[in-house]
């Protein structure tokens, strides 16, 4: 291999260096309509890095709100919006919509 091409691979390898906790990394998604979060209990293994991604299918902003999570996300009307979370140990992490709140409530199960 030609030195440059060597130089390049190396540099590459550097700036993005593979992350052993993307292997584990559980998907998950949550919808809002009505202002009611589907579905409103959620569960996810403990120990394991999480990638939840909220569609807001209302046609105003919500708020995705935990402070069990350590959690605040504004999420436009008809727009997604993604939250990552580390790996947590078992427990019940409750989340609203902070803008209609007595309607959009859910909890994450950790197991």
């Amino acid at each position: 291999m030609r030195p440059i091409a060597l130089a390049t691979l190396l540099a590459l390898a550097l700036a993005f260096p593979a992350r052993a906790d993307d292997a584990a990394l559980v998907e998950m998604s949550l919808d809002l309509a009505n202002h009611v979060f589907n579905p409103a209990e959620i569960h996810a293994p403990k120990n394991t890095p999480l990638k939840l991604t909220v569609f807001n299918h209302d046609p105003s902003v919500e708020e995705f709100d935990s402070s069990a999570l350590h959690v605040e996300k504004v999420i436009l009307g008809g727009h997604s919006g993604t939250i990552r979370l580390p790996p947590m140990s078992p427990g019940r992490y409750p989340f609203m919509g902070e803008y209609h709140a007595d309607t959009a409530q859910g909890v994450l199960i950790v197991e």
